[in-house]
């Protein structure tokens, strides 16, 4: 018998994903795990490192993929994503594929952001001069080359103005922004999109994040886009200290009525707001050491929950404990192997070592 978390309907009732199977005592694999698909969602991966927490968004993604009806979009902020577009070598033939594209130089419609947004993004406090005349320029404009005509035209001091352009200037350079950039139509198809965010810094890459989160956002509320977005966001805990994170809050508290479901996977579930963990329908924990992290987790524990949430977390790699919501339960469980190559394992010196001696070897035998 299968097991749906995320709904009290049975498997049939609507698109699922295939993420594992229950332990047995002797180590073997038990029932078949799915989580339901059909609905949205807010969930929650936590875990430290080396221990699956970006491997199950991987084995997510690869479902959503595969599903009718929904629109998978990956954050990606360490570039370990792209290899979703990667099947492995022994999977069957008769396997459905996994349909990616990887977005390497992600750019967001500059209008997204509103004028305090702007401020916080340049480091520009509102009620300074500089401050004052981005937030002016951002009301008035909807790009950054307007905004930067507004600031040059405004009758205000030449430091001000200048700081101000400045600031601007950076913003271009950021290489972030454009009218035309990434918007919910395309995002909205159904395979999955790999937004690869790990060359930007911290600022730019929120400016990101904010203008696909709110994107989606609307597009779902103004029904301009039919599938139902799914918005996974690795190192989550990067997004809620910028920008970013007014709208994926809304998300969060909001996103359930027109369709938008989200995905936040983390090491540090302390950093994270109290609503990305109160909001959180499904929670999938992985092994966790960290006190802050735990705290923060038994502090919204349910209390269908019994005992402590610490005595019940898993101790080994890609094992998973599963706090649904929906159906008030919890199950430990494993999560199944990739279908894709996964791209977030650690380099090893070792690797580099035999690496370095094939490459010599191989120079010696073209010498000779």
């Amino acid at each position: 018998m299968t097991v749906v978390i995320g709904r009290e309907e049975p498997a049939a009732a609507g698109p699922t994903a295939a993420i594992g199977s229950y332990r047995a005592l002797d180590g073997s694999s038990g029932a078949p795990v799915e989580l339901d698909l059909d609905g949205p969602h807010a969930a929650l991966v936590v875990g430290k490192r080396g221990y699956g927490k970006s491997y199950t968004l991987g084995v997510l993604a690869e479902e959503l993929a595969r599903t009718d009806g929904v629109a998978p979009v990956v954050i990606d902020p360490m570039g370990v994503f792209d290899t979703l577009a990667t099947t492995r070598g022994n999977l069957p033939a008769s396997a459905p594929p996994v349909e990616t594209r990887v977005v390497e130089s992600p750019r967001v419609d500059p209008s997204v952001l509103d004028p305090r947004s702007w401020c916080a993004l340049l480091g520009l406090s509102p009620q300074s001069g500089a401050g004052s005349l981005v937030w002016q320029a951002a009301r008035a404009a909807d790009s950054l080359e307007a905004m930067r005509g507004v600031v040059e035209d405004a009758d205000a001091p030449g430091s001000d103005r200048r700081a101000a352009a400045n600031h601007l200037t950076l913003a271009v350079d950021w290489g972030v922004f454009d009218p035309d950039g990434l918007d919910a139509i395309s995002l909205g198809g159904s395979e999955a999109t790999v937004v690869d965010v790990s060359g930007l810094d911290d600022a730019p890459m929120n400016a990101v994040v904010r203008g696909i989160a709110e994107g989606l956002y609307r597009a779902r509320v103004e029904e301009r886009i039919a599938r139902l977005p799914w918005l996974a966001i690795d190192e989550a805990h990067t997004f809620f200290d910028g920008v970013a994170a007014p709208a994926l809050e809304t998300v969060l508290t909001r996103g359930r009525a027109p369709g938008v479901s989200l995905v936040l996977a983390t090491q540090r579930p302390d950093v994270v707001p109290d609503v990305a963990i109160s909001q959180s329908d499904l929670l999938l924990a992985h092994r966790l050491t960290d006190e802050r992290g735990i705290d923060a987790l038994e502090a919204a524990q349910p209390t269908y929950l019994s005992g402590a949430l610490v005595e019940r977390l898993p101790s080994e790699p890609g094992e998973v404990l599963a706090i649904d919501d929906a159906t008030e339960s919890v199950h430990s469980l494993g999560i199944r192997r990739r279908d894709t190559v996964h791209g977030g394992d650690s380099p090893a010196a070792s690797e580099v070592a035999v690496d370095e001696e094939t490459a010599t070897a191989r120079d010696d035998h073209r010498a000779d």
